[in-house]
C-alpha cells in the first residue's frame, strides 16, 4: 500500500537556538520510503543524525536569525502489514531477552509501571499468554479511560491516566505501556501519521515484544492498525517526541495529513 504523509511545522524564531526535529517516516522492514523532501523556510543549514539508543531519524537545527520558521516534509511510503498469528506470539523470559530490549522492562518518566504493579496483577496477571494480557490491557483502556482532545498536558503519567480516566492518544499509549512492563511484557511508545485519523494529527500507540519481535497495539482504536506510518520509537514519549525545543522559539502551528491511493485497501482495527 502506498501512503502519502505531509507535516507542516511553523516557528517564530526569537533568539538563537536549536530545534530537533523527528518528523522522517523510518525505514522499517514493513515500511519503505520511495521519495521524501524537507522544506526549510527561509533556508537553514540542517544535520541529519541518528537516535543512539534506537531507529529513529532526526533533523537538527541550529538557529540565528529571527522571525517565522516553516518547515514542510512529504514523503511516499510504501507499506506492508501483516497480522500474526497469536500462537506465535509468546513471551520471552527476562533472562532471554536481548540486551536491547531490557529498558522496554524498566520504570520511565511517563510510565510509572512500577506504580501499577498491583493494578496489572489483579486485572491482568490470572490470563494464560502474555499476548492475552496485551489484548485485554488494549480493551480494558479502551473501555475504562475516556478519549478527549486536550485533556492532558506534557506532564501527564501513566499514573496520572489511571486516576484521571481520561486522556489523549499518548495518554493511551503510555498507560498500555506501564501496564505491560509491570507484568514483565517489554513495551515501548510509538508515534506515527495515521490513516483515516480525525482530525490529522500525529498518532500515538505501543509495541509489544511479542514472539521475539515488536507487535503493534493501539488502545484508542481511533484509526486502523494497518493504516499507520511509524515515525520513531522510544520508552516513552520523551524518547519519540516530534520535536525538541532550545532557545527562545515558539511552536506556532501544525498540519499534519496521511493519505491513501488504494481503492482496494480494508482498514483493520483492533
Amino acid at each position: 500500500m502506498k501512503f502519502f504523509t505531509t507535516a507542516e511545522l511553523n516557528y517564530q524564531v526569537n533568539g538563537p537556538g536549536t530545534l530537533i526535529l523527528n518528523v522522517h517516516a523510518l525505514r522499517t522492514s514493513q515500511q519503505a520510503v520511495s521519495s521524501e523532501t524537507l522544506i526549510i523556510e527561509p533556508y537553514h543549514k540542517l544535520e541529519e543524525i541518528c537516535a543512539v539508543n534506537g531507529e529513529n531519524r532526526l533533523i537538527r537545527l541550529k538557529l540565528t536569525e529571527n522571525g517565522p520558521l516553516r518547515i514542510s516534509y512529504q514523503a511516499i511510503v510504501d507499506h506492508t502489514y501483516t497480522a500474526k498469528n497469536p500462537a506465535e506470539l509468546f513471551e520471552t523470559p527476562v533472562d532471554q531477552l536481548p540486551p536491547e530490549i531490557l529498558p522496554m522492562l524498566y520504570p520511565s518518566r511517563y510510565c510509572q509501571s512500577d506504580k501499577l504493579g498491583r493494578l496489572a496483577g489483579h486485572l491482568f496477571g490470572h490470563l494464560g499468554s502474555a499476548y492475552e494480557k496485551v489484548v485485554a490491557i488494549v480493551d480494558w483502556i479502551h473501555t475504562n479511560v475516556e478519549y478527549r482532545s486536550g485533556f492532558s498536558n506534557v506532564e501527564t503519567s501513566a499514573y496520572d491516566t489511571v486516576t484521571q480516566q481520561a486522556g489523549v492518544c499518548r495518554d493511551f499509549a503510555h498507560l498500555g505501556i506501564a501496564l505491560c512492563r509491570a507484568l514483565s511484557i517489554p513495551a515501548r511508545y510509538f508515534t506515527a501519521y495515521a490513516y483515516l485519523l480525525v482530525p490529522q494529527d500525529f498518532h500515538a500507540c505501543f509495541e509489544a515484544y511479542l514472539g521475539g519481535e515488536w507487535i503493534l497495539f493501539d488502545a484508542t482504536k481511533l484509526v486502523p492498525i494497518n493504516g499507520l506510518i511509524k515515525i520513531a520509537s522510544g520508552r516513552d514519549a520523551a524518547d519519540a517526541s516530534i520535536a525538541n525545543i532550545f532557545g527562545d522559539i515558539q511552536f506556532s502551528s501544525m498540519a499534519v495529513r496521511c493519505d491513501l491511493d488504494d481503492s482496494n485497501f480494508v482498514p483493520l482495527y483492533q
